[in-house]
Formats: structure tokens, sequence, C-alpha cells
């Protein structure tokens, strides 16, 4: 899954979050209904996305925190 084709940042529109090119729905958006349980065809039907879109939120979200650095920090 290449999210680069699909996926774009431009601060003009939702200050720059990440959104689904030719939308205004933001990546975290997505994330957030697949978050509280809808299904990928839920999404596609109520936001008239394509099922690629959708897996190309996820595919950004994987790859963002896989560049993140976590670290425990006892308490």
């Amino acid at each position: 899954m290449n999210w680069h084709d699909y996926i774009t940042a431009d601060p003009a529109v939702l200050v720059g979050k990440p959104v689904i090119r030719g939308t205004r729905l933001a990546v975290e958006f997505v994330l957030g209904l697949l978050a509280q349980g809808w299904k990928e065809e839920e999404i596609t039907r109520n936001y008239r996305l394509t099922p690629e879109q959708v897996r190309a939120c996820v595919a950004y979200a994987r790859e963002r925190l896989n560049e993140e650095n976590v670290f425990a920090i006892s308490g």
C-alpha cells in the first residue's frame, strides 16, 4: 500500500493535517471511526470513500508510528 497516492497535507486545508486527497476528511477522523468499531464498508458508504483510501489512512498511521520512539519511564 502506497499511502502517498491517497494522503496529502496542505497548510490551506485543515491547518495542514493529513487528509484524504481530494477531500477534507482527516486521517485522524477515519482512524477514529475505525477505533470506534466502524467497519470499512460503513466508512466507504457513509463518506463515499474507496476501501483503498481507508486502508491508506491505516498505512499512514503505521508508518508514522514506526518512525516514533517511545520510551517507558519509571514512576
